[in-house]
């Protein structure tokens, strides 16, 4: 699947409810079916118990909170994705691979494209949610890198992610208005979106091998310092301290 050949299969916006049948799936479930109709301060935890077919106290061994599950359809949607992975794409650019990978996380979405709409608008609200969804995006955003192959440790590593999120999110504000079924406007920003952080990783990388002997030498003096500071705190012995016998 890359740019040119992007599969729409799994648009269907139907029959998600029934996805899963464990308790944590159907609270899933019921949370998504709820979010598309109503706004997120307006769902109650007694709602999500009973559109799910489960009892609170089943509820509450499942998750504590809405933003838990949340937290639960994030790793289920990456879940999904990395178990489609297509290994024909090893060869292709790295743009290439990460275009797939996203494009294929809109797919696993599309059945929850109008409870996702609704949902960003009220989050948009609350401060404190949106940064425990940016942490569980990080987390999403790190396996979908490595899935394209994307190294995400070391000191750039962290600004990869982040910009990676900043990207997606930016992306899914035109897939929440796209109605093409071959959604040829959000791969157009997504495509647009992968140029310019393209080009911006490239400028980090390029900083990061420049300095790399600075902060090699940097490391060493700290640690030669911090080795002579703990000689200096260390009682000297004479010999008669060390055998009390003399």
């Amino acid at each position: 699947m890359t740019q040119d050949g992007h599969s729409t299969a799994g648009h269907s916006t139907a029959g998600h409810s029934k996805a899963g049948h464990s308790t944590r799936d159907r609270i899933i479930d019921a949370l998504m079916d709820l979010a598309a109709e109503r706004d997120w301060d307006r769902i109650e935890l007694s709602e999500i118990a009973e559109r799910a077919g489960v009892t609170l106290a089943e509820f509450r061994d499942a998750f504590p909170s809405k933003g838990a599950i949340l937290g639960g359809f994030n790793r289920r949607v990456d879940h999904k994705v990395l178990a489609d992975d297509d290994k024909s794409l090893a060869d292709e650019s790295t743009r290439d691979r990460i275009f797939d990978v996203l494009m294929r996380r809109f797919d696993v979405l599309a059945p929850y494209k109008a409870a996702l709409r609704r949902m960003a608008q009220g989050l948009a609200r609350e401060p404190l949610s949106l940064a425990a969804l940016n942490q569980a995006a990080l987390n999403s955003m790190r396996f979908m890198l490595a899935a394209a192959g994307v190294e995400t440790e070391g000191p750039v590593g962290f600004l990869k992610l982040q910009g990676a999120v900043l990207a997606y999110a930016k992306v899914m504000d035109v897939w929440f208005r796209d109605e093409d079924q071959g959604l040829s406007r959000t791969m157009a920003a997504l495509d647009e979106e992968l140029k310019r952080g393209g080009m911006v990783i490239n400028r980090l990388e390029d900083l990061e091998r420049m300095t790399a002997p600075l902060s090699g030498a940097l490391h060493r003096a700290a640690e030669r310092g911090w080795a002579m500071a703990k000689n200096r705190r260390t009682p000297r012995h004479n010999d008669a301290d060390l055998d009390p016998s003399i």
